[in-house]
């Protein structure tokens, strides 16, 4: 009798369409579809810049993959604030912030309050390691970073620097105190665009992702020195790392990859994850990310997390050279 009783109830449940699932297929139709909708990545840098050119072929790829839009929103400016502020304040997780590391992991020693919470940038894929170039205007006629540095010895206060925001003014500051060198930062909005002082000499020492220099570099309107590159490059030939130029003080890492808001669940991120790894295996994209010079080190929501935590761990100790403390939010 219960037997009956329990196969009726089963013959209820499903003329009304309620029979349980399970397995697999059960969790799939549990779980809501992503994306739903046109997916927004934030950009900290403004177009041209290596994670500009990144974030564009990437998402051209997704786009195709997810069956909605991926698209690429550039929003340079404030230290990175404007855009992660753009981001923070979307609370959405169709809206994820796409960038360089460095755009925020000194943010604590740089400002005496921020104006978001870092928790709501919770890592989610790694994409690629950023290789950054020291140029400077041929009119200068030096060849080497040695040969720079003589020069603004003897000549103190005449020159002027100029990098992308972030660490790496960190990493350059602490090296001129170091070295006792004097040279004034000139500040931009988007660093992209003092690339036109540096042709016209007005910019003296210019550190940026390679993508933005490069072409200047090869039609010889700007002299590249070094890469910050801890390591030597084949993406960059004949261009020596600042170790091997003797100033290993310069070495830095670039790091960029995609964040997610701090609620967004583990499995969609790493389903993004996995996706973006998937997109970075194309020996088309590894190659045009290449010219651009970066490196592609796709990574999961963790590795990522781990390479950023490296990353502050470096800006910490270059903050103490300065005697400058982190701020509590």
């Amino acid at each position: 009798m219960q037997i009956v009783k329990a196969l009726m109830g089963a013959i209820v449940l499903a003329s009304f369409g309620f029979m349980p699932q399970s397995g697999p297929a059960a969790a799939q139709a549990q779980a809501p579809a992503w994306p739903q909708r046109t997916v927004k990545f934030i950009l900290t840098l403004g177009p041209g810049s290596g994670a500009d050119i990144g974030a564009r072929l990437i998402s051209e790829k997704l786009t195709a993959k997810w069956g909605q839009s991926v698209v690429v929103e550039n929003r340079p400016g404030g230290d990175g604030f404007v855009a992660i502020n753009a981001f923070a304040g979307a609370r959405d997780d169709h809206t994820l912030l796409f960038g360089p590391a460095s755009s925020f992991t000194a943010h604590p020693y740089l400002h005496a309050k921020l104006p978001y919470d870092p928790r709501d940038l919770s890592p989610v894929a790694r994409v690629s390691a950023t290789l950054i170039s020291i140029g400077v205007p041929p009119s200068m006629n030096v060849g080497s970073l040695k040969e720079l540095f003589d020069r603004v010895r003897k000549e103190p206060g005449k020159y002027n620097w100029a990098t992308v925001t972030g660490a790496t003014d960190l990493v350059l500051a602490a090296f001129l105190k170091s070295s006792g060198l004097s040279m004034a930062k000139i500040p931009y909005r988007d660093t992209v665009q003092a690339i036109n002082d540096v042709f016209e000499g007005r910019l003296h020492l210019y550190w940026a992702a390679h993508a933005i220099v490069r072409g200047a570099i090869q039609a010889g309107r700007i002299k590249g020195l070094a890469i910050t590159a801890s390591e030597p490059t084949a993406v960059i030939p004949g261009v020596p790392t600042v170790a091997q130029a003797g100033f290993p003080q310069l070495t830095f890492d670039g790091l960029v990859g995609i964040f997610g808001t701090r609620d967004m669940p583990a499995a969609l991120r790493e389903r993004i994850a996995s996706d973006v790894k998937e997109v970075l295996s194309d020996p088309v994209i590894v190659s045009r990310l290449q010219a651009t010079g970066q490196v592609v080190i796709p990574g999961s929501a963790a590795e990522f997390a781990a390479s950023i935590d490296k990353q502050r761990a470096t800006v910490a100790e270059i903050a103490k050279v300065l005697g400058i403390k982190a701020a509590t939010n």
